[in-house]
């Protein structure tokens, strides 16, 4: 299975903080946020990845994430020149998929959970169709709402609705099979000219092969969109961190933990970074 991060938004609701800089490579407390949505996909077992960045970013992303070899993994890099949804990125990333299946994350998103890579790997095993997860949010009407049944199955999709039919909503964490390339090149824009995501999760409802899994609420999921929960979401990873002493999204760690990396490779960075405390806990891994 192949990655993909959309990391090609402008990030207007955080200006003036992203004029100068790409929003993924703001801070969420210790590390870039584009670290996070990385993080999952490497929990999900995904070593080869994607990032879809601004068009004329991709040095920028390069000076922070390399080839992904530090974290043992291999990153490429494609540039978005203008923003057409989110259904987009499988567009662009058409020849990098391939013949496989593919999980696609937004660069702005932060999952935590003790059993997330269980959860995620799950995901990632599913041969045929789509794999999304419901969570529940107070307010559910800027989001894709999904309706279940009372077994459980989901039987609607409505992106942003004023009066939602449930409060669960579809975070920007995506696993499909191939069809997904067929389905994405077949979508119309919407009426705000954009591929919508949802078109794509609605086509394979329709064809019965979407899975929605309710995530319990010892899940965690952070949007870091806009300034409040920018900081929000660096309040949460340090509590998380403080409170577990486990680190939240720590690719090197995660690198280790796959057998991507060895224990002497991840010193040897600590040991570089020895002045943090990022550096000091990979000493300690």
């Amino acid at each position: 299975m192949k990655g993909i991060v959309l990391a090609a938004g402008k990030g207007t609701r955080l200006y003036p903080m992203t004029k100068p800089v790409s929003k993924p490579l703001l801070p969420v407390y210790d590390k870039p946020l584009i670290y996070y949505p990385i993080s999952i996909l490497m929990q999900a077992g995904i070593s080869d990845i994607m990032i879809i960045v601004p068009l004329d970013e991709t040095e920028t992303f390069r000076a922070l994430l390399g080839d992904g070899s530090q974290f043992g993994i291999q990153i490429t890099y494609a540039e978005q020149p203008v923003a057409r949804g989110i259904a987009d990125a499988l567009l662009i990333g058409r020849e990098f998929v391939g013949e496989d299946r593919v999980c696609l994350v937004l660069g702005d998103n932060i999952f935590y959970a003790p059993t997330l890579g269980e959860t995620l790997k799950k995901a990632a095993a599913n041969q045929s169709g789509a794999t999304v997860f419901g969570y529940w949010v107070e307010d559910p009407r800027p989001f894709g709402v999904v309706e279940f049944d009372q077994a459980g199955q989901a039987i609607s999709i409505e992106e942003k609705p004023l009066h939602p039919k449930s409060n669960y909503i579809i975070p920007g964490l995506y696993f499909y099979d191939h069809q997904v390339m067929e389905i994405a090149s077949n979508l119309k824009p919407s009426a705000r000219g954009e591929l919508e995501i949802t078109d794509v999760n609605l086509e394979y409802l329709k064809r019965g092969q979407l899975q929605v899994v309710a995530l319990e609420r010892d899940f965690t999921w952070l949007d870091a969109g806009t300034a409040d929960s920018l900081l929000y979401a660096s309040q949460t990873v340090k509590q998380i961190q403080d409170a577990t002493g486990r680190y939240v999204g720590c690719l090197e760690e995660l690198g280790l933990r796959e057998g991507w990396l060895s224990e002497e490779q991840v010193h040897q960075i600590g040991t570089e970074l020895s002045m943090t405390l990022y550096g000091k806990y990979l000493q300690c891994l």
